[in-house]
């Protein structure tokens, strides 16, 4: 079953303004008219009009960073999926470890998330993965299976080919480790045969895994080439045009 590569740049709490504009104008050149994998960045909330202008017409698909799983409502400082589909976009971050790490932020809200994101007609981005000190007790399988059947708890079969999940050992997220090649390929490959057990195995073939925790164009081209690696979510390496660029051409 052939897979789409994804590419995804989480641009966190970053930037400013002008900042980017001139990251989403660099990316969107370069990325060209018809890029052979599908791209898109996710800017601070504040900035998605500002972004989306910029890659209007462009193949650079626009993401957000989270939002709430209501309707309009008295949820000061939140913001909805037709909130985020006014602004342009396409995708958005679901469960990441940041979020639940910082936030205490739970397996049954990101169910919650993710079923708020397809109502929206978003593409859901959604974020597993252990710490060291789960890898290191051995239980790096059991923290995701759990994450991953916690978060996708009520989700259709028939709406599953269209979420996107993102494998992100915590311990590798901006601390400059990577999972080598075989170690990102074998939680993939957990996690493509859970799916296959919480769906079924042609739904789980169609499903796409990124990896994601310091990848950059220096390793990217080894861990995208892995079997069930369908893309990457990046963090830092996002933040720069020549970066960015660099991974998505390895895809």
């Amino acid at each position: 079953m052939s897979r789409r590569t994804i590419i995804a740049g989480n641009w966190k709490m970053n930037m400013r303004a002008d900042t980017a504009a001139a990251l989403a104008k660099g990316v969107s050149e370069a990325v060209g008219e018809n890029p052979s994998v599908e791209v898109a960045v996710c800017p601070p909330s504040v900035y998605l009009h500002l972004v989306s202008d910029v890659l209007a017409g462009s193949a650079v698909g626009l993401g957000a960073q989270n939002l709430y799983p209501a309707g309009d409502g008295a949820y000061t400082g939140e913001v909805n999926a037709a909130m985020l589909s006014d602004c342009g976009c396409r995708y958005v971050i679901l469960g990441h470890s940041e979020r639940r790490a910082l936030m205490g932020e739970t397996d049954k809200q990101v169910s919650e998330k993710l079923a708020a994101a397809l109502a929206g007609n978003l593409v859901p981005i959604v974020c597993v993965g252990e710490t060291l000190e789960d890898r290191e007790a051995g239980k790096t399988e059991d923290v995701v299976g759990t994450q991953l059947r916690g978060s996708l708890e009520g989700l259709d079969e028939s709406r599953a080919t269209g979420v996107v999940i993102a494998y992100e050992p915590v311990w590798a997220i901006g601390t400059g480790k990577t999972a080598t090649p075989e170690q990102a390929e074998d939680v993939h490959a957990f996690i493509r045969n859970l799916l296959g057990e919480l769906f079924t195995p042609e739904v789980a073939s169609q499903m796409r895994i990124q990896y994601g925790g310091s990848v950059k164009p220096g390793n990217a081209e080894e861990l995208l080439g892995q079997p069930n690696i369908d893309g990457a979510l990046v963090g830092g390496a996002s933040l720069k045009v020549d970066d960015f660029v660099g991974i998505i051409k390895a895809g």
